[in-house]
């Protein structure tokens, strides 16, 4: 039952975009697991930049640094 919880910073996205972006996640994720598409469930998240330290990096990257299997290309 894999779900993908996205945080980023705020996009316009229309529902037709976030749509075809939760599609395209979920046909990758359905292929590489191999779950049925009807487990799988995509959450997007906007975080305010002056926001992502304390509410992402501090407390779910930073800490799980060594679990990551794509770390980000930036400190804080």
């Amino acid at each position: 039952m894999p779900h993908i919880d996205i945080k980023c910073f705020p996009r316009d996205l229309n529902d037709e975009q976030k749509t075809a972006l939760a599609a395209d996640i979920a046909e990758t994720i359905a292929r590489h697991l191999g779950s049925k598409d009807s487990s799988i469930s995509v959450a997007l998240n906007h975080v305010e930049p002056e926001a992502w330290k304390s509410e992402v990096w501090d407390t779910e990257i930073a800490p799980n640094m060594a679990s990551l299997i794509k770390k980000p290309g930036y400190e804080m």
